[in-house]
């Protein structure tokens, strides 16, 4: 079992940057593939961006690869996700998920994430 509780979510300028964090409890955090997903009003939750456990692998939707980075520290028990360039088609909660041994391509389904964290609002003004 894990908890998830991200933080970071502000209003930012268009062409600003954030970086949200997101903290897992438990011992075993290392072994949970991370991912983060974002869901604007009205619209499905999303894929943003996905990390192995080792980090050996990270994924990327289209819309945001060049300016997020995700990245995480299992010392710490954080994932991170650094945003820059912000648009205001960013604007959305965003959520942090982990699944057990996650690998692969599978990493950027909603689908394929056993825990979730409650959210944090992103807004970026034109």
């Amino acid at each position: 079992q894990v908890q998830l509780v991200e933080s970071g979510g502000r209003l930012v300028q268009a062409g600003g940057s954030l970086r949200l964090s997101c903290a897992a409890s438990g011992r075993t955090f290392s072994t949970y593939a991370m991912g983060w997903f974002r869901q604007a009003p009205g619209k499905e939750r999303e894929f943003v961006a996905a990390i192995s456990w080792s980090a050996a692998n990270t994924y990327y939707t289209n819309s945001v690869t060049g300016r997020f980075t995700i990245s995480r520290d299992n010392a710490k028990n954080m994932v991170y996700l650094q945003m820059n360039s912000l648009k205001p088609e960013d604007t959305a909660v965003y959520y942090c998920a982990a699944r057990l041994t996650g690998t692969g391509v599978q990493l950027t389904t909603t689908g394929y994430y056993n825990y979730w964290g409650q959210g944090t609002q992103v807004t970026v003004s034109s």
